[in-house]
């Protein structure tokens, strides 16, 4: 009748007060999590008029209890909005307000994962560390989804860090790795140091990976400009989502990839065409978010243009090939 109990409840430390006439005031302990985990009816015990019952704040989060309690049949069924930070390796790092609608209301959306969820009961109205990088635009290719850390202060005022590894949500149903946040919780996910194309492909499939990515082709294809292709798209796939080459004027046998690297750096390098190659790092590599292929003119095509390069060409069109005016510094 007051709402239920919050995900923060510390449902073991429950506290009745009586009034005795002529006495001391009778405290009685009550433990909920006996009556949830075993079933112990006496911690339901019937109330008097007058009775106060108290609900203390957990001191230390256990991820497996949040989900037990806040699936329980005196748990809260409204949800309050709460502010955290998503910072690291996600596509809009910043403080996001997760609201009511992005808290759990039934099973996880793992329709795409590559292994199938086990018929674990799921606690619902809460907010979890995948819905919060989902509002932060879900993750860059350069994540580590194995050592994301989410960082709170305790009461006392002393910072607890909790470890995430949401490898094993995807490959084994770990739901107890999507732990559940509070208010003021900030979820750090952090660079890979080396990158696992196997792991990386089931990884895009993620709930919490992003549905797109914003690649830029431009130069002598079809449809220059900007264009959002699923996570993982490879060089060919991404040369076709753009028209493939103008034949009459495309430098078919290379393009330019141009990178901006986690670190600020600017990497670029010429990728040898070969549109038949399966995925791989030499031909055929994986594009990330915001990366620019620049295909060049052919050398009848520069002929006929008379002098000038493709980048001077094309720089100008608009903001999303600033880039490419970055890197000409380095020409």
């Amino acid at each position: 009748m007051a709402g239920g109990v919050t995900t923060l409840a510390d449902v073991r430390q429950v506290k009745v007060r009586r009034q005795q006439p002529g006495a001391i005031d009778q405290v009685i302990n009550i433990d909920l999590w006996e009556l949830l985990q075993n079933g112990d009816l006496r911690q339901d015990i019937p109330l008097r008029d007058g009775d106060m019952v108290y609900i203390p704040t957990v001191t230390d989060l256990d991820r497996n209890e949040v989900r037990q309690l806040a699936a329980a049949n005196f748990a809260s069924t409204t949800t309050q909005p709460i502010s955290v930070a998503v910072v690291g390796e996600v596509n809009r790092p910043g403080t996001h307000t997760l609201s009511p609608e992005m808290a759990i209301s039934g099973p996880p959306d793992n329709s795409q994962a590559p292994q199938p969820t086990p018929p674990i009961a799921e606690a619902t109205g809460v907010f979890t560390v995948t819905r919060a990088i989902k509002a932060a635009g879900g993750i860059t290719q350069g994540a580590d989804i194995r050592k994301i850390e989410v960082r709170r202060l305790s009461r006392t005022g002393t910072e607890q860090t909790l470890s995430v590894d949401l490898w094993q949500l995807l490959q084994a149903g770990d739901l107890t790795q999507d732990i559940v946040l509070q208010q003021g919780d900030t979820i750090v996910v952090p660079v890979a140091s080396a990158s696992d194309l196997s792991q990386s492909n089931q990884v895009a499939t993620a709930s919490f990976s992003p549905d797109t990515i914003k690649i830029s082709i431009v130069g002598e294809v079809m449809q220059p400009g900007p264009v959002n292709v699923p996570p993982n798209t490879p060089l060919n796939q991404a040369l076709g989502a753009a028209g493939g080459f103008n034949k009459a004027r495309a430098e078919t046998d290379e393009v330019e990839l141009i990178r901006l690297n986690p670190d600020g750096s600017v990497s670029r390098r010429q990728i040898p065409v070969n549109l038949s190659a399966a995925v791989n790092e030499q031909t055929n590599p994986v594009l990330r978010h915001n990366d620019v292929v620049l295909v060049g003119r052919s050398g009848s095509a520069a002929f006929r243009d008379g002098f000038g390069g493709v980048v001077g060409d094309i720089s100008p069109l608009n903001g999303v090939l600033g880039i490419l005016r970055f890197v000409g510094i380095f020409n």
